[in-house]
């Protein structure tokens, strides 16, 4: 077992003792992501000197993840920076000028989709038929009526009925199904594809959402998530470049690559086998060994710690929270972590030779005939590829070259994830040649995909409102250890960030960061005479 490398005091009460002599606070922080490099840097930035970031991956950036492939860059994880006004992404990226090469098909205002905005989605069929466009304009003005009705439950205390079981999905489908057969204007032909289409909206949105199906969103909590005023953007050069922005002024030597935590020992629940090592390590002074907050790290090291910042994953948590904090976590903490969701939202990139799309066409929406009347969308696992939404057309085509970016979550994109890439290419060019009509598509030359899902580091993709919780949920996550209610302890010992802690912006990149400069400014609050 390696000897853990301490330094200065540590006292019961944070304020007294070594911290009036000016001793500086030790902060941790868990992970290297937006939330933990933003936390990181506001803790540098005020004063702060004993700060350490520890990274379980080799890289940082968390789910931002930018790889590049000949002179294009392309995102396995968080694409667009959402809104302009206020958040603090964008103004990152518009400061350093990212922003000065995004085309117009790369910003987009109002309600954000999945594919560029120029040009026009085609809408297939599996039988190889492209849907009429006033058809497809038809349904998608009426689901989005839908879509806006689904946002008045929160926002305007409607309540909830007992038929929607309080799910996006079942509300949805319900209210779209009704208004669909009820139209007399439609021919019996053109409402089933209608019907089916809204299977493919759903997907799309679930794809949105990151959640399995729209069916395990909360419809009465749904219309919280905030959505900042102003355009959405995508940086041409990678979002990558906005993590390294907030790592330039972090001294390398602060954040510790390949580092993974595997316990939180906090409220001096210090174990005889920390004890022990702390009696067989002579550089170890005695004011150490009664610190209020361990990290046990997976390589043996044992960090002591004032304060530490969790900004792992919530899948990370709901896979870990029982092993990974000692004593375990209150149980409203713990029921917070479980009711609220989290699934994977995956992306497979197909590189081509030549386009075999038409130049208008700016992406390929799938939808089943078969599933006009279905109700679940989950299938069996050897059908894993029904649950691909769409292919979109990246632009501009001189940036990316020839390339479609395809849509999968839930659990058929961990079953996409144990496939090789081999056989994700074939099943995706088979179901291209079917949905196109095409039979002579060729292979694609290249395919590059996420696997968020099955990452132990990441355990899913971003969080949603899962039926039965709600934004009270997330404020329990976010709240610091112990609870200053309940506990003579010293405050703040453990402290959660990432973007399941921000109850309006939760699922997005600013939310991550705005949720990391929260933690950070709570510290810098309690030591503010020791910081001036």
């Amino acid at each position: 077992m390696q000897s853990c490398e301490i330094s200065a005091d540590s006292t019961d009460d944070p304020l007294s003792s070594g911290l009036r002599r000016k001793r500086q606070p030790r902060i941790v922080v868990i992970g290297a992501g937006l939330a933990g490099l933003s936390a990181a840097r506001a803790l540098l930035e005020s004063g702060f000197t004993d700060v350490t970031v520890l990274e379980a991956t080799d890289r940082i950036g968390g789910r931002v993840q930018s790889v590049q492939l000949g002179h294009a860059t392309f995102e396995l994880g968080a694409t667009w920076i959402h809104g302009s006004h206020g958040n603090p992404v964008y103004h990152l990226a518009e400061d350093n000028g990212l922003l000065e090469e995004t085309t117009d098909s790369e910003r987009s205002v109002g309600r954000i989709s999945l594919y560029s905005k120029n040009g026009v989605a085609y809408h297939l069929t599996n039988n190889g038929q492209r849907i009429p466009k006033d058809v497809v304009e038809e349904f998608s003005d009426l689901y989005n009526e839908v879509y806006n009705l689904t946002q008045e439950f929160f926002q305007r205390g409607k309540p909830v009925n007992a038929e929607s079981q309080n799910s996006v999905g079942v509300f949805t489908r319900d209210v779209v199904r009704k208004r669909v057969k009820a139209d007399p204007d439609d021919t019996e032909a053109v409402k089933r594809l209608k019907l089916a289409m809204i299977q493919q909206y759903l997907k799309v949105e679930s794809c949105e959402s990151s959640s399995h199906s729209m069916d395990e969103v909360s419809l009465s909590e749904f219309g919280e998530w905030t959505e900042i005023p102003g355009a959405h953007h995508v940086i041409p050069c990678g979002f990558i470049k906005i993590v390294e922005i907030l790592a330039r002024s972090i001294p390398k030597s602060v954040i510790q690559l390949r580092k993974a935590v595997k316990c939180i020992h906090w409220n001096q629940s210090v174990s005889k086998e920390i004890e022990r090592v702390a009696d067989h390590n002579s550089d170890l002074p005695e004011e150490n060994r009664g610190s209020n907050v361990f990290v046990e790290c997976e390589d043996c090291e044992f960090i002591p710690a004032d304060h530490v910042i969790v900004t792992v994953s919530l899948g990370v948590l709901k896979k870990r929270h029982e092993s990974l904090f000692h004593p375990r976590l209150p149980e409203d903490k713990v029921m917070a972590i479980e009711k609220l969701g989290i699934n994977t939202t995956d992306k497979i990139f197909l590189e081509f030779e030549e386009p075999f799309w038409s130049s208008e066409c700016n992406s390929i929406q799938f939808v089943w005939e078969d599933e006009a009347e279905s109700e679940s969308l989950t299938y069996p696992e050897e059908l894993w590829y029904k649950k691909i939404c769409s292919f979109d057309v990246l632009y501009p085509p001189e940036r990316y070259g020839h390339v479609l970016s395809g849509w999968i979550c839930g659990e058929e994109a961990l079953i996409m994830e144990k496939c090789d890439d081999e056989t994700v290419a074939e099943t995706c060019t088979e179901m291209l040649r079917k949905f196109t009509g095409n039979p002579n598509i060729p292979k694609p030359r290249r395919i590059l995909r996420s696997s968020w899902g099955s990452n132990p580091y990441f355990r899913g993709s971003y969080s949603y409102t899962q039926v039965g919780s709600s934004g009270a949920d997330v404020e329990k996550l976010a709240k610091p250890l112990p609870y200053a209610e309940s506990s003579k302890s010293p405050p703040m010992q453990v402290m959660f960030s990432g973007e399941a802690t921000h109850r309006k912006y939760y699922s997005t990149t600013h939310g991550a960061v705005l949720s990391g400069q929260r933690e950070a400014a709570r510290l810098i609050e309690m030591y503010q005479e020791l910081l001036q």
